[in-house]
């Protein structure tokens, strides 16, 4: 097996360096001895369909919109994520596979792949370290940056990502990003994939399945450093 790694639109979602998560990805499969590729997808070409998983980064509202209306236009996202592809959507691209969300055209419809709905409020902006606690999946405690003026409510049936220690997040009953299926979203940038190793292989694993052990001391080293500064612990 090839592993197919879609990198959506980058020169549009690319704004806190999330294009990275797809490095982070890479490294960890060929570490396994997995075929890997990266296929980058700049705006108004076609979205692959067989791809394995697919990553949206984060952006400011001009280019979020604009990605939003040409993944649905293409339909190719959709129909992956459909068929089971996994899905790794950060901030803007979070809010994007959302079923609807505030613009300055008023409320509009998201890719509807997780039953989420962005609002934005006069609430100060979200900026600063987020501290996240999984409900699932046997995770560490995660951290990343946040950086987001819209808020996002997960429907009653959506599970999220975690709990909020410490920031915002999703900004709805604490709770931060949302884990569906094969689908993730999450508001912490970092990337998300350097600064937590655990969640990474976790991406991995819903493509590929079970995978070997393996330990990137450095990686490692961070994410404890990240925690214990954040936590203390």
């Amino acid at each position: 097996m090839k592993l197919s790694i879609i990198r959506l639109y980058h020169d549009l979602l690319g704004t806190y360096g999330d294009q990275g998560n797809a490095e982070v990805l890479i490294h960890r499969a060929k570490a396994r001895d997995i075929d890997v590729e990266l296929i980058e997808i700049a705006p108004n070409q076609i979205v692959p369909r067989s791809g394995n998983i697919y990553l949206l980064g984060g952006g400011e509202d001009g280019p979020q919109v604009a990605a939003l209306e040409m993944l649905r236009a293409d339909g190719g996202l959709n129909y992956a994520a459909a068929g089971g592809a996994t899905v790794f959507a950060v901030c803007a691209g979070f809010q994007i596979i959302g079923s609807s969300l505030d613009s300055v055209e008023g409320k509009i419809s998201g890719l509807g792949l997780v039953d989420a709905d962005t609002v934005y409020t006069n609430a100060p902006r979200s900026v600063g370290e987020l501290v996240v606690q999984p409900t699932r999946g046997d995770l560490p405690v995660l951290t990343g940056f946040e950086n987001h003026q819209g808020l996002t409510q997960l429907g009653p049936d959506m599970p999220a990502l975690g709990s909020v220690l410490s920031g915002t997040g999703n900004g709805f009953n604490r709770t931060e990003g949302v884990w569906h299926g094969n689908v993730f979203g999450t508001y912490m940038h970092g990337p998300a994939l350097a600064r937590n190793p655990e969640l990474a292989d976790t991406v991995l694993q819903c493509a590929v399945g079970p995978m070997r052990p393996f330990t990137d001391s450095l990686a490692q080293e961070l994410a404890a450093e990240r925690r214990h500064t954040l936590t203390g612990n």
